[in-house]
């Protein structure tokens, strides 16, 4: 795993848990806040995927 995937992840959950944070409190900034902080979260731990697979493959081509 690479940094990218990492802290991807980690900001899919930190959103997770602000998202249902903000549904139990019936805070709506706040679900809103986690929803964009989760996808930010999700293209970056892609992006870091991406940066695996693409160098997954060139090892391999070498």
């Amino acid at each position: 795993m690479n940094k990218d995937q990492v802290k991807g992840r980690i900001e899919e959950i930190k959103g997770k848990v602000k998202e249902v944070t903000g549904k139990i409190t019936d805070d709506k900034d706040l679900e809103v806040e986690g929803k964009i902080q989760k996808n930010i979260g999700k293209v970056q731990s892609g992006f870091g995927d991406l940066k695996n697979d693409l160098k997954n493959d060139f090892e391999k081509g070498s």
